[in-house]
């Protein structure tokens, strides 16, 4: 389930970032913020539903999905191929957030 979390979390930080890209770099629409600040709002607040005690273990693991789901944007609406560097180093952030994530502590 916290990876569900997180892949919707990334979903919405990206397209809300990407409004801001948009609006600065290529000259959309002011409105483009709108929508924008819904969808970082829905990214915040799905990171308080991964079930963690503390907030930095979730934010330090999340990055890491996050960087597979820019690579996944990078080559759905960028259009352009991760090369394998890229999808190497998207595993390791992967392994390490669950590392993060998941590590029994006592």
């Amino acid at each position: 389930m916290t990876y569900i979390i997180y892949a919707f979390a990334a979903v919405f930080e990206i397209a809300g970032c990407f409004a801001f890209w948009a609006w600065l770099k290529l000259e959309k629409s002011i409105w483009w913020l709108a929508p924008g600040m819904v969808s970082l709002v829905l990214f915040a607040w799905l990171l308080t539903l991964v079930p963690s005690e503390v907030a930095g273990r979730t934010f330090a693991a999340y990055g890491g999905i996050y960087i597979l789901a820019s690579l996944l944007c990078l080559s759905l609406v960028e259009a352009r191929v991760p090369d394998r560097y890229d999808i190497g180093g998207a595993l390791i952030c992967v392994a390490g957030a669950s590392l993060i994530l998941f590590a029994p502590r006592g």
